[in-house]
Parts: structure tokens; sequence; C-alpha cells
């Protein structure tokens, strides 16, 4: 499988590979098929972890992922409604920081070469601050800014639940970031496996 079009699609967020996820220069501008190779090539045995981590097979991760596509397609051309427009925004958080972090980057962050793209990229999407917006998205901790050019949630500054909840913020911008790379590198990984 080609990958040279998710890789352009990426590209455009070299920048912040490098300096936020750790990226090599090179690598940021063919983020999809340096995962695509990095999870190919790793040993059969990490590919069976990967799998056995989850009840639900491989092939069905990747329909719901073109299910999902398909519906970001049609709500695209749907933009004049405010509604579409707010379920989509409520199924692409869902899917790039509920769904696909359960399903594929905690395993793949901790069985993918250490150093390693896929790894960097799977820990980046694990990790804080992508982990307590993911946790404010799960608890429903979250709502728009005034604006609507960023959403404003709670979440702890750690891991302990008796932490009061604190305000934060992500730009539309951060989080368009943060969702494209969730979708290359499930993309990317599952369909390797």
């Amino acid at each position: 499988m080609s990958w040279i079009e998710l890789d352009k699609q990426m590209a455009k967020w070299s920048e912040r590979l490098i300096s936020e996820v750790g990226v090599s220069k090179e690598d940021s501008f063919k983020l999809a098929t340096k995962i695509a190779s990095d999870v190919r090539f790793l040993p059969k045995g990490a590919k069976d972890q990967i799998i056995a981590a989850s009840p639900v097979e491989i092939s069905h991760r990747l329909e719901e992922l073109r299910a999902f596509q398909g519906w970001m397609e049609m709500a695209r051309q749907s933009r004049t409604s405010p509604f579409i427009v707010r379920a989509q925004v409520i199924t692409q958080n869902y899917i790039c920081f509920v769904y696909l972090p359960e399903s594929c980057f905690r395993i793949l962050s901790k069985t993918a070469a250490s150093g390693s793209t896929a790894r960097k990229c799977a820990q980046f999407l694990s990790n804080n601050p992508i982990r307590a917006f993911r946790n404010s998205i799960a608890h429903a901790n979250w709502t728009y800014r005034n604006d609507f050019q960023a959403l404003v949630y709670w979440a702890r500054k750690g891991d302990d639940s008796n932490d009061p909840l604190q305000q934060f913020e992500v730009s539309q911008q951060q989080l368009t970031f943060w969702q494209s790379l969730s979708r290359c590198v499930a993309y990317a990984a599952l369909s390797n496996l």
C-alpha cells in the first residue's frame, strides 16, 4: 500500500512533529510511510502481542476507521448545519482520543521499537496533554469556547483522583494536529499488522 497521500497531508505538520513529538525532520515528511514500515517490520511476537491486546479483530478496527472517514467526508459536505458540525466534533474526538488510544496507541507505545517513529507518535498520543483531553471527552468535561475557536476542558494535572479538576483550552489548530496525527498513526499501524 502506498502512503504518499497521507504523507503529504501530514507534511504540513512537519514543524510540530519535530518539536512536539520528537520525529526526525526526514521522517516528518513521510510520516505514514515510516510508521507503516516500523509496524510492518516488528518481530512476529510484538505483532502478536498487539493483536492479542484487543478482543476486536484488527480488520474490524479498520472497518470502523473507514466508516469514520466516510462520515467525515459526508459531514464536510454538509457544513451548513451546526448540528452536523457538532456531531462531527463529538465523533472525531471520540474516535481520535478514546477509541484509538484504547485500541491501538497504548499497546503500540509499548511494543514498537524503542526510538522508532511509531513509538514516539503512539507515546505522544497516549500521554498528557492529550491524555488529559481524552479524559475530559470520556467524562463529558468539555465545552466550546464562546468564539468556537477552541475547546475548553477540565482535567486533573496528574494521576491522583483526589486532585481537583483544572481548566484548560485546546485551540482548533492544535486539536486539528492531534486529530490528524491520531488518524495517520492508526491507519498506518493497523494496516500493517
